[in-house]
C-alpha cells in the first residue's frame, strides 16, 4: 500500500503515468513533470543559522528536513510531478560507506582515496558501522517521520561500478591501472557490485515497508524498483574497454532492478550508447549533454536513436521546444522535465496538448 500524498488528489494517476513509462505504454499522454512555487507560500522556512564548518551544515540532519519539507510545501506539483525529499550527503558516499573520508564545499564533496597500494584491496570493505552508512540512514528515517502524506523519501546518490573505485583509487591512477592491472580492477567491480545489492536492497526495503513509492535524485517517482545506473568515470576511456571492464557490471545492475534508467553523462560519453542499447534489461537513457553543448533539441538523433533501439527517454525541455519534440518523437516511453511554463493556466493547456500527442 503506497502512501498517499494528501495536498496532490490525483497522486495515484500519476504514480500509474510513470509506472507505465518503464514499458513504453501510455495511460493518456506521456509523463510530463513541472513545477511552480506558490504564489503566496505560507510554509515557514527554517531560520538562519550558522555552523562551525561547512561539513556541520551538510551533517545537519534536522535543518536539512526542515528545508525539504518548506521546499515541498511551498511548491506547485504540475502534471506527474510527485513531491520527494532524499539524503544527501554528496555523490561520492557509496564509495564512503567502504573508509572514503569526504571533504565539502558548499555545493557538493569529494572523496580522498584510500586504496593506495593493489595489495591492500582486502582492506577495502562495506561496514555498517560506516559514520556515512549510519548517518544516511538518520537522514531517511527523519525524513520519512517528517514526510508522512507529504512527500516521498528517496534513496540517496549510488555511485557504483567505475565510478566508485576511481574514488578508491583516484581517477588518474585508475587510467594507469586500467593498463597495468585490469583484472584487479574487474575484481574490485564485482565486489563493488555486490555490496550494492546489499545497501540498494536495504534502503529499498526500508522505504516499501514505509509505504513508500521510490525514488531518488533523478526525478522519477513510481512504485517499480529502480535506479540509475551510471559510470561518469567512462567519459576518459574507449569503448572496448569500458565493454570488457564495466559493462558487464552495469548489465548486472540492471538485472537486479524491476526497472532503470541509465544516466549518460556528457557527449564523451556517447562513444558507449551502442553498448548500452544493447542492453535488454535496460529500460531507459537520460542523457545530460551539459553546459556549452546547445540545447535537448540540438540531441535529437540521439534521442531517435535510443527510440528505435526500444528505449525510453527522459528528457529536459524549454517549453518553446514542445511542438519540435512531438513532431519528431513517439510519445511512448517519454519523461518529460517541461521548463518554462508560468502559471497554471498554461500548463493546464500544455497537459491538453500532450494528451492529444499520439
Amino acid at each position: 500500500m503506497i502512501m498517499p500524498i494528501e495536498h496532490i488528489p490525483d497522486w495515484e494517476t500519476r504514480l500509474a503515468r510513470q509506472d507505465a513509462f518503464w514499458t513504453r505504454e501510455i495511460i493518456d499522454r506521456p509523463v510530463v513533470s513541472f513545477t511552480l512555487p506558490r504564489p503566496n507560500p505560507e510554509y515557514p522556512w527554517p531560520a538562519p543559522k550558522k555552523w562551525p564548518t561547512v561539513r556541520d551544515r551538510w551533517m545537519d540532519t534536522q535543518h536539512m528536513v526542515e528545508c525539504a519539507l518548506a521546499s515541498v510545501m511551498n511548491t506547485e506539483y504540475l502534471g506527474d510531478a510527485l513531491p520527494s525529499a532524499w539524503p544527501n550527503v554528496g555523490p561520492e558516499v557509496f564509495s564512503a560507506f567502504f573508509g572514503c573520508e569526504l571533504v565539502y564545499g558548499a555545493t557538493t564533496s569529494y572523496s580522498i582515496p584510500i586504496l593506495k597500494d593493489w595489495a591492500d584491496v582486502g582492506d577495502l570493505r562495506f561496514s555498517e558501522d560506516n559514520f556515512y552508512w549510519r548517518k544516511i540512514i538518520e537522514m531517511m528515517d527523519a525524513l520519512l517521520e517528517a514526510g508522512k502524506g507529504k512527500f516521498y523519501t528517496g534513496i540517496t546518490d549510488l555511485h557504483v561500478g567505475g565510478d566508485a573505485i576511481a574514488a578508491f583509487r583516484d581517477p588518474q591512477q585508475l587510467n594507469i591501472d586500467l593498463i597495468e592491472a585490469p583484472q584487479q580492477v574487474k575484481a574490485l567491480v564485482d565486489r563493488v557490485t555486490d555490496a550494492y545489492f546489499r545497501v540498494y536492497d536495504f534502503y529499498h526495503d526500508k522505504l516499501r515497508a514505509a509505504g513508500q513509492a521510490i525514488c531518488t535524485w533523478a526525478g522519477i517517482v513510481c512504485t517499480k524498483k529502480w535506479y540509475v545506473p551510471s559510470n561518469d568515470f567512462s567519459c576518459m576511456i574507449s569503448k572496448p574497454m569500458f565493454d570488457d571492464i564495466f559493462l558487464p557490471g552495469i548489465v548486472r545492475e540492471c538485472r537486479h532492478m524491476q526497472a532503470s534508467i541509465y544516466h549518460l553523462d556528457g557527449p564523451a560519453a556517447l562513444r558507449h550508447l551502442d553498448s548500452l542499447l544493447d542492453i535488454p534489461q535496460l529500460n531507459a537513457i537520460s542523457y545530460v549533454y551539459g553546459e556549452g553543448h546547445g540545447r535537448a533539441s540540438d540531441w535529437m538523433a540521439v534521442y531517435k536513436k535510443c527510440q528505435v533501439a526500444g528505449k525510453g527517454l527522459q528528457i529536459g525541455i524549454g517549453l518553446d521546444k514542445l511542438d519540435f519534440f512531438m513532431e519528431n518523437l513517439r510519445p511512448e516511453g517519454l519523461w518529460l522535465s517541461l521548463g518554462g511554463v508560468r502559471d497554471r493556466a498554461q500548463a493546464d493547456a500544455v497537459l491538453k496538448r500532450l494528451a492529444l500527442w499520439r
